[in-house]
């Protein structure tokens, strides 16, 4: 199992949450949950990870969304689309059915707009409260709990689950109203696509150019071509090396969520929807599970 980075956790009265989908960023950000001092109950689909997390962590496992969330004051969860999100939340065992009245369901999952604003809706006829909290900084952010996390809902609730959400967040903003958390995750998307896919540009050109690329991008990312992207993923794109974080195949669901947005509000993407294509391009290559960086590779291969 995936241990959790150390961290210093801001002193909160402890509360009694839940979370629900222990993946590669849920089960760390379930961990510094329990590292804080909270008293954490967890679901997962594969029981044999909440066992796990459990004797790992502490605290307990449920058999279903219903049972985990029983009692819990904030409910989180961080599962893989919109149609896996509905099932934990929706029908006799799903975490609406089992919630306390004025609870707060906190959506971690990167999912559509649309699904956020049809569950917030249903939480607030059922006396519940939810928010839309799309979660950016990869894995590596889960496990240290230095994630960015954008959230989308009303002020009083938000200000009830940021000083919880920041255990494994390192910048908790409400950007807006129900959706608004994940229509900004989408904007976080666009800008990694365009700037993945011109890094990569400029490393196949460097190369074919018999640069030195490692030391260009030392020199480049001193000035006004600097980005995250290059000081964290120019070296191994150098090197052909793709094993770090964020896969493909979770990109191009991303982005097909971003270009199922754009269609309906009229924002035009010719970059973005061309870095789909090239996305697509890298999964036939045999990279689906490869880091978002493997762009590169339609250019070598």
């Amino acid at each position: 199992m995936a241990t959790i980075g150390t961290k210093s956790y801001d002193a909160v009265v402890a509360q009694k949450v839940a979370f629900l989908g222990l993946g590669v960023m849920g089960l760390p950000m379930a961990g510094h949950l329990a590292r804080a001092g909270h008293d954490v109950t967890v679901y997962n689909r594969t029981p044999a990870k909440a066992l796990a997390w459990v004797a790992e962590f502490g605290g307990r496992n449920a058999a279903t969304p219903r049972e985990a969330v029983a009692g819990a004051q904030i409910v989180f969860a961080c599962v893989g689309n919109d149609d896996d999100l509905r099932s934990v939340v929706l029908g006799p065992d799903g975490a609406f059915a089992g919630m306390a009245p004025g609870a707060v369901f906190v959506d971690h999952t990167t999912a559509s707009a649309d699904v956020a604003r049809e569950l917030h809706a249903q939480a607030k006829d059922l006396g519940l409260n939810f928010v839309d909290a799309p979660v950016s900084g990869g894995q590596a952010g889960a496990v240290n709990g230095v994630l960015t996390i954008m959230c989308g809902g009303e002020q009083a609730v938000f200000d009830a689950i940021k000083p919880v959400a920041q255990c494994f967040g390192r910048a908790v903003t409400l950007v807006g109203p129900p959706g608004a958390g994940q229509l900004a995750k989408m904007v976080n998307q666009i800008c990694i696509a365009g700037i993945v896919q011109g890094l990569s540009e400029a490393i196949a050109f460097g190369q074919a150019a018999d640069l030195d690329m490692k030391l260009v991008l030392d020199v480049i990312s001193k000035g006004a071509a600097q980005s995250w992207q290059m000081e964290n993923r120019g070296g191994t794109m150098v090197d052909d090396k793709f094993e770090f974080g964020f896969a493909v195949d979770w990109m191009r669901k991303d982005l097909g969520l971003v270009l199922a947005e754009a269609r309906n509000n009229g924002a035009r993407l010719p970059l973005t929807a061309l870095v789909d294509q090239f996305y697509g391009d890298v999964q036939k290559l045999g990279g689906g599970r490869w880091d978002t960086s493997s762009l590169i590779k339609r250019l070598r291969d």
